[in-house]
């Protein structure tokens, strides 16, 4: 019985301890980061029109056309120039006075005799509220990223994502973007910029020992949790 109660303390010790253990913080970037293969190109599906170009067969081009990416696939260079600069301040100042006087100088005949002009008063009353606060956040982040065509909307807009991994030693970094980019956007030399990019999504993340230094202890997160202060 006794061995029996202890192996279930372990287990809930165990789970506690489990509970408390470092949560991967959640991604921004979901589906796909690069474009599926498409499948082998058959003969069959060409058009008899005595063409050599078969624009349903990837990498085949108009003769006149640009290489400006517009199928799933093409390749899209991202220059990341973001920059973000938020400054703001506030202050309140309100002030509120207030008196009432009642003097007697001679008292009328009607009222009681005991109403004297000893019986004088002054009230007054003041109120004061003075408030100030000030916040500010400059975010700065620039770089390059390759990204591949995964999805075409209707309009013609093209869906783009993909990621770069750096590992070094023991630790590793990885840049993951997203976005939706208007194919006039694209420059002659297949770059656009992030500035440029509707709905994008940019994240970059890092693992290993400089991560780890940079985390709370499971130790310490777990007094946290349970801590009513």
């Amino acid at each position: 019985m006794l061995f029996a109660f202890r192996r279930y303390a372990a287990l809930v010790l165990v789970a506690a301890l489990g509970g408390c253990a470092m949560i991967p913080p959640e991604p921004i970037v979901t589906g796909p980061l690069t474009a599926e293969p498409p499948g082998p190109y058959a003969m069959s599906d060409a058009v008899p029109n005595g063409s050599i170009y078969q624009p349903t067969a990837y990498g085949n081009y108009p003769l006149f056309e640009d290489r400006r990416p517009r199928n799933i696939g093409d390749i899209v260079t991202v220059v990341i120039q973001e920059r973000t600069n938020a400054q703001k301040s506030v202050g309140t100042s309100t002030e509120r006075s207030s008196g009432a006087t009642l003097g007697w100088g001679a008292v009328p005949s009607i009222l009681p005799g005991n109403v004297s002009p000893d019986q004088d008063f002054n009230v007054s009353g003041s109120n004061t509220m003075d408030g100030t606060g000030s916040t500010r956040a400059n975010n700065l982040f620039t770089g390059t990223l390759t990204t591949t065509v995964v999805g075409v909307l209707p309009n013609g807009n093209l869906q783009i994502a993909g990621d770069k991994q750096i590992a070094i030693n023991r630790g590793s970094e990885y840049l993951r973007f997203s976005g939706v980019v208007d194919p006039r956007s694209i420059s002659g030399n297949n770059t656009v910029a992030s500035t440029q990019v509707a709905d994008a999504k940019i994240e970059f993340r890092s693992k290993g020992v400089m991560d780890e230094v940079q985390t709370m202890g499971w130790l310490q997160r777990f007094f946290l949790n349970v801590s009513p202060f």
